[in-house]
């Protein structure tokens, strides 16, 4: 896909405007409940396989570049690229298809409520028609990047702002996660957030460049681990 219509922006979502939407929607305060789900993590720290700043970084490293973080920013782009153009009836089966690709109940619980909560704050907070038009026609069952994707082309940020931005939040959120599961401590979350930066970078990247051919994944081992959290006997997290 041609890099310049990847990033194709409008002129009001440019500067403070674009920074200022990030920095409110990205962030742990707006009401999506991030902080109530680990996407699998807790059962890789109980089975073993996160137990330290290099794992817990190796893993969700592997997330961005073969798991759901690399598909979710592929599914975000094409979730932007259809509400900028106005295309209503592409951005519907964007978001079936998203939650189609959850591989598990949990993890179709993740997107699926935190893509509702994240619309409905944007709705009677922020509101634009492209994140009406999701909500009319995918009713409470919104995937959470495309939430995102259709919200940031509603207002105009560029998709690579966009798209830095929600996966930086993806793995801020998870190494959240695991400094309260494995323990870490808080500089061990700082060092696991610098160690990421070129994963996000890059996935980002690439998300500009992919589209729905591009979708897939190798990430076997994260997505038995948001099945078997489901029948763990202690569990922190929903996912």
């Amino acid at each position: 896909m041609d890099m310049a219509m990847a990033t194709i922006t409008t002129t009001d979502g440019t500067g403070e405007a674009t920074l200022y939407r990030l920095m409110t929607w990205l962030t742990p305060s707006f009401p999506v409940g991030a902080f109530s789900y680990s996407h699998g993590l807790e059962w890789a720290v109980e089975v073993g396989d996160i137990g330290d700043l290099g794992s817990l970084t190796g893993w969700l490293r592997d997330l961005l570049e073969w798991g759901s973080g690399r598909n979710d920013a592929i599914l975000l782009a094409e979730a932007w690229r259809a509400s900028a153009a106005g295309a209503w009836d592409r951005l519907e089966a964007v978001n079936r298809l998203t939650l189609a690709l959850s591989p598990s109940r949990e993890r179709h619980l993740e997107t699926a409520m935190q893509g509702r909560s994240f619309a409905a704050a944007i709705a009677a907070a922020w509101p634009c028609a492209a994140v009406g038009e999701v909500q009319q026609r995918a009713g409470t069952d919104i995937a959470y990047p495309v939430a995102v994707g259709a919200a940031a082309a509603g207002h105009g940020i560029p998709l690579d702002a966009i798209l830095a931005a929600y996966l930086h939040g993806f793995v801020a959120n998870l190494v959240s996660a695991g400094v309260r599961l494995v323990p870490l401590g808080q500089t061990d979350g700082q060092r696991a957030l610098v160690a990421l930066e070129a994963a996000v970078a890059g996935a980002a990247r690439q998300a500009l460049v992919s589209d729905l051919d591009d979708l897939g994944g190798a990430m076997f081992r994260a997505d038995i681990g948001s099945m078997k959290h489901e029948t763990q006997y202690t569990r922190l997290f929903r996912s």
